[in-house]
């Protein structure tokens, strides 16, 4: 017999961002409990609103299946003495499995006996398993968590009552002082309690006490509201998908209304006015069809149409302070030179145990040039570069930014236009930021994408220097982001920069200019190195690569992103190709050999005058020519060099002893095959490739 059961969780109202990804990990739990357990059902539903999480779970089974075992024991020699008798650990290991002395029957493994019993457990109705999701419940993270009263439970909310039921019978358990039950709670202001009489009246139920728990219900609800209110006006909207679903997670019932504003705010940068309704007060901009914004706005109340009148006047009260709040900062804003808010990040740290804002901006500075040098860009270019690297925070000190701290970068861009700065330079401003998250947009301007790397470089080589290192899921200062945020601008970009292993010249370059942190610039440097090696396999992760193409590429000394991450298209475009086991295979053994080298000064030149076999001319001629041209050629051209070497270092390794007894032959042939190794290596440790 297949059964219903509802669980719901009855809460104080959450913050919108946690209901969705709550939801989901209650999901996933009790989906893993119930698979733990030995229970099949059919389908999972859930439901989420600010006051409630809930699962509807259909198709459930009567009961675990029985199950039939063979549990494995002590050793026999353990289990009976020297007279044959049993021990007290033959005995307690019967006792702990429900059977007796009697049922013992002996098994070898590998030459050695062991006691075993067979054991038959007729498996629990669903009803005695159920009430053990109360642990599955109290064991659920958030990424704030909180306590109530004495208790000493942790969880998002306080909880405040608890549904059980198993088709129309309560299955109890009690969560502190919370006991299940089939008694629900409707709309907090409109509602009442509800009796939930069967699982799965649940979802009418509440409708009819003005609860739409289903999501996509209600935000699909919300999403038509909305577009008759666009279509009465003749307005349009740029529908923004997490506006609406922080918008879903606010309400239970929900109802969409328009509000105006005054029209003198249409002064600000929509940037400003967008900022002010959405992200304080969850509304939407509606503009005309020709993209203009409107002195208009969309929300949604928790609630029914009542009095509605009074809340929408209530909501345009309430943002006039914000938008003339704006409108002062605004004005004020542009009464300040630039020069002069870069002055006042003097006062403003960047971290305690690094510098304030104003020193940040001066190595950023620094390490712009040093990459704008490698790129080579044009002489105007560097000078843009320089005069955003000098003033890209400038904005932090800013009264606008003060208040509305989501608009950094943005503000930036928008008074350094107005303040007379180049178009680049101010876009740079803005750019510098990004992305600012995982798969974010990337710089669109060459100075904003030098500067944005320049600005991420400094952060990670800073922190790291101090000691401040991620460890675990512990990344406080997002360093993870932004070094992988570097390798996505470089992938984009294709540019050769050196970013993994800069520390030094960065060091000097400072040193050069006067600059003297107050901490070691290369300290933990190689650290560095590492940590842009694991952004990169998480770069790879994404491209849908061989682990083993990605193993080989990441063992890699090169500082150079470009040049790893072009190894790894190389090996995964060739992987297939014929012949590349074999070609890989002889590339693979000059590594190994040449691991047995030992030139603690550095490779020596190799010479020809003590080859003894033509197979060593032949194999020096390839080498030198391709390290001539190795420079001029992509990484796949000379990869393909390489692979053509094959039938040479096979012929080379049968034709010659390496570890010649004579040490001068033994130290040749060891540094011809050390200098084809380098060349190798440029792909990456090719020995973690699987071939068949």
């Amino acid at each position: 017999m297949a059964h219903s059961y509802l669980l719901e969780i009855g809460l104080e109202e959450m913050p919108a961002h946690v209901v969705t990804p709550s939801i989901k990990q209650l999901h996933e739990r009790v989906a893993q409990y119930l698979k733990e357990q030995r229970i099949d059902f059919a389908k999972i539903q859930e439901f989420a609103t600010p006051r409630r999480l809930a699962l509807l779970i259909t198709g459930l089974a009567d009961k675990q299946p029985d199950v039939n075992e063979s549990v494995k024991g002590p050793a026999k020699k353990i289990a009976q003495d020297a007279d044959g008798n049993w021990t007290k650990a033959a005995i307690g290991f019967t006792r702990g499995q429900g059977v007796s002395v009697d049922d013992i029957e002996f098994k070898e493994i590998k030459g050695v006996e062991y006691v075993y019993v067979e054991k038959h457990v007729d498996g629990k109705p669903v009803a005695e398993v159920l009430p053990g999701l109360k642990d599955v419940i109290e064991a659920m993270n958030f990424p704030t968590m909180m306590k109530w009263g004495r208790h000493s439970l942790q969880f998002v909310r306080p909880i405040r009552w608890l549904v059980s039921l198993l088709d129309d019978e309560v299955v109890p358990f009690s969560i502190l002082d919370v006991t299940a039950g089939r008694m629900t709670r409707g709309h907090r202001f409109l509602g009442h309690d509800v009796e939930i009489k069967h699982a799965e009246d649940y979802e009418a139920e509440l409708n009819n006490d003005f609860v739409i728990a289903n999501q996509k219900q209600r935000k699909n609800l919300i999403k038509s509201q909305i577009d008759e209110i666009l279509a009465e006006n003749d307005w349009i909207i740029d529908w923004d998908e997490d506006l609406l679903e922080e918008v879903n997670n606010l309400v239970e019932w929900p109802t969409s209304f328009a509000g105006s504003f005054d029209e003198k705010y249409l002064v600000l940068p929509e940037e400003v006015l967008i900022t002010s309704m959405k992200d304080n007060q969850r509304f939407f901009c509606v503009r005309d069809h020709e993209g203009k914004l409107l002195p208009h706005f969309i929300a949604v109340r928790n609630g029914n149409s009542d009095y509605l009148e009074n809340v929408i006047k209530g909501n345009e009260r309430v943002l006039v302070p914000r938008l003339e709040d704006a409108k002062f900062f605004y004005e004020e804003d542009q009464k300040i030179t630039i020069d002069q808010y870069v002055a006042r990040l003097k006062k403003v740290s960047f971290h305690d145990k690094i510098s304030s804002m104003y020193d940040k901006m001066a190595r950023t500075a620094v390490l712009a040039q040093l990459l704008g040098q490698k790129l080579n860009l044009s002489d105007e270019e560097m000078a843009d570069l320089d005069r955003a690297a000098h003033i890209y925070k400038f904005d932090l000190t800013t009264q606008m930014v003060g208040e509305f701290a989501e608009l950094q970068g943005v503000m930036g861009e928008i008074y350094a236009k107005l303040l007379g700065e180049k178009a680049d330079v101010a876009a740079a401003i803005k750019e510098h930021y990004m992305p600012i998250s995982a798969e974010g947009e990337l710089p669109a301007g060459k100075i904003g994408a030098v500067l944005a790397i320049a600005d991420k470089l400094d952060s990670i080589i800073s922190f790291f220097a101090v000691d401040m290192i991620p460890s675990g899921s512990n990344d406080p200062y997002a360093l993870r982001r932004q070094a992988y945020g570097i390798v996505r601008i470089i992938a984009a970009r294709g540019w050769h920069l050196p970013v993994m292993g800069m520390a030094a010249e960065f060091a000097e370059a400072l040193a050069a200019q006067g600059l003297t942190p107050e901490f070691d610039v290369l300290h933990n440097a190689e650290q560095v190195h590492a940590f842009f090696l694991d952004r990169l396999k998480q770069f790879f992760n994404t491209q849908d690569l061989r682990y083993d193409v990605i193993d080989a590429v990441v063992d890699t000394k090169s500082d150079d992103i470009a040049n790893v991450l072009a190894a790894a298209e190389t090996l995964d475009a060739h992987k297939d190709d014929d012949g590349f086991k074999e070609d890989v295979e002889a590339l693979t053994r000059v590594l190994r050999i040449a691991k047995k080298a030992d030139f603690k000064d550095g490779v020596p030149a190799v010479d020809p005058a003590k080859f003894q076999n033509p197979s060593e001319t032949e194999l020096f001629d390839l080498v030198a020519s391709l390290n001539k041209k190795w420079d001029t050629q992509t990484l796949a051209q000379n990869f393909a060099d390489l692979r053509a070497m094959a039938p040479a270092i096979t012929n080379y390794f049968e034709e010659n002893m390496i570890m010649d007894k004579d040490e001068s032959i033994r130290s040749n042939r060891l540094a011809l095959l050390q200098q084809l190794a380098d060349d190798v290596y440029a792909l990456g440790n090719l020995d973690k490739l699987i071939v068949k």
